[in-house]
């Protein structure tokens, strides 16, 4: 019997508000443990949550970019469970009236529509350290009350692939709203996953495990892929799945169970008796809605109408929007949206390897990127020469057309003289010729080299790979 896989995310965003959910306290990443709190955060008793109204409106952005139905009356609910990291043993959340509800989201290459349950807002928990101090776990306040939404969609997705797929469409959404930065390495992204299993024909829905805290896509792959196969083998086997939290051991690429899993009566919801409801109105969301950003599904179309890109380039330009604004800016400047999106998509994702930083932190101003992509374009360098000087705007922030007339870079072979170097060359190397007669085109490589050599570098390999298949078909069989 053939088996299917059942998909449902509950996606964790921080939010990048300066201050935390209900008090004044920075949400800056990376500072010393404990010096981000509060009596608030904290949960000193009388200490009352006053709640921040940036992240509302960031709320309310992405709700509206998910196509939800946003609540005309919104609460906040106690979620009460006890753990070291949660320090008044209850977290504020939205249990009963949520945000938004009833949303979808397209993805990108399938055009599938995914829905999405409900969006809602809550704090987030404090952080255990166990490795810091051997025999010890240590607790770190400093996320305690950062704010967070939480992303529920319905059990729509049927492979880690569909998942995956989701998981960056909606944070493309979430960048380009600038409602938080999705960094997966530091947390402010990460989903909890949620896996069952059924016969492909049956209708209704296996006995679902929840996969925790997952902040890596290799990650979330890995750990949907193995769970479903544990369950498929498990039904193979005349058992039954139980209904459970897991963890994903990446070391041995399977999920264990942490514990069994909770009910909604296990949390005790009720209403914060603290904060009174929020009462939205029209008004407020049209004020929002007038001013999102064009969101990255509006830009993939209208790249590629209004540049001719394919649906590739559209949607590796519109992964970031400091590679969409890098884009725009630079086919500004220089009119040659192809080009740009090619030096884009190849040189700027190594140059931020080799950093290890994001895109909105590579030093490279449109201007100079223009200026590379027309100097090859109008075969004043070679693609191998401008990649050098790339690296020096980057390293030392030069201006690309004084650094190469400074360092004598120009291409200065005239077409005569380039056919007479490859003269030159074939003439130099007739086994080669006899070889490319034979048909091994494979010379073809060698010979260009030795051209490149007579020229210094500055030639166009592309230019002189053409002559010199011009002068070989030219001269026949030997």
């Amino acid at each position: 019997m053939a088996y299917e896989t059942v998909i449902g995310l509950e996606v964790h965003a921080e939010l990048a508000t300066k201050s935390k959910m209900f008090c004044g306290c920075p949400t800056t990443f990376g500072r010393q443990p404990n010096t981000q709190c509060c009596p608030v955060c904290l949960g000193l008793p009388g200490a009352l949550p006053v709640l921040n109204q940036a992240a509302l409106e960031f709320a309310i952005r992405v709700c509206l970019a998910t196509h939800c139905q946003i609540a005309s009356i919104s609460r906040f609910d106690r979620k009460n469970y006890f753990y070291p990291d949660l320090p008044k043993s209850y977290q504020i959340s939205q249990r009963y009236l949520p945000i938004g509800t009833n949303g979808y989201l397209v993805l990108p290459e399938s055009e599938r529509v995914v829905r999405i349950r409900e969006i809602h807002m809550e704090e987030d928990a404090g952080k255990l350290n166990h490795d810091i101090e051997p025999g010890y776990t240590l607790i770190d306040y400093n996320r305690s009350g950062i704010p967070l939404l939480e992303i529920v969609s319905e059990p729509d997705l049927s492979s880690s692939e569909e998942a995956l797929a989701f998981m960056e469409a909606l944070r493309g959404i979430l960048l380009f709203l600038c409602v938080s930065d999705c960094r997966m390495q530091e947390g402010s992204f990460r989903a909890d996953v949620n896996v069952s299993v059924r016969p492909s024909k049956y209708c209704g829905l296996g006995t679902r495990t929840e996969i925790k805290n997952m902040n890596s896509y290799k990650a979330i792959r890995r750990a949907i892929d193995a769970e479903s196969q544990r369950q498929i083998e498990f039904i193979k086997s005349g058992l039954s799945v139980r209904q459970e939290t897991r963890r994903f051991d990446e070391q041995k690429g399977e999920s264990l169970p942490m514990r069994s899993k909770e009910n909604v009566m296990d949390y005790r919801y009720f209403p914060d008796p603290d904060l009174a409801d929020l009462k939205i109105d029209d008004a407020f969301v049209d004020e929002i809605r007038a001013a999102l950003p064009e969101l990255p599904e509006s830009k993939r179309k209208r790249y590629q109408t209004e540049f001719g890109l394919s649906t590739y380039e559209a949607f590796q330009l519109t992964s970031d929007p400091a590679l969409s604004d890098l884009f725009e800016a630079t086919t500004a400047l220089s009119g040659k949206p192809k080009d740009v999106a090619s030096w884009i998509m190849g040189e700027v994702p190594k140059a931020c390897r080799a950093r290890d930083c994001p895109p909105d932190a590579l030093p490279l101003p449109p201007p100079s990127l223009a200026a590379l992509v027309n100097l090859v374009s109008d075969q004043q360098i070679n693609r191998t020469i401008a990649r050098k000087v790339f690296q020096q705007v980057l390293d030392h922030a030069v201006d690309p057309v004084q650094y190469i007339e400074e360092h004598g870079l120009q291409m200065k072979s005239s077409p005569a003289d380039l056919r007479q170097y490859v003269a030159d060359v074939l003439k130099a190397h007739p086994e080669s010729v006899q070889d490319y007669q034979a048909g091994k085109k494979k010379v073809i490589r060698f010979l260009i080299g030795q051209v490149m050599r007579h020229t210094g570098g500055k030639a166009d390999p592309k230019v002189v790979e053409s002559m010199i298949i011009e002068a070989l078909d030219a001269s026949g069989p030997m």
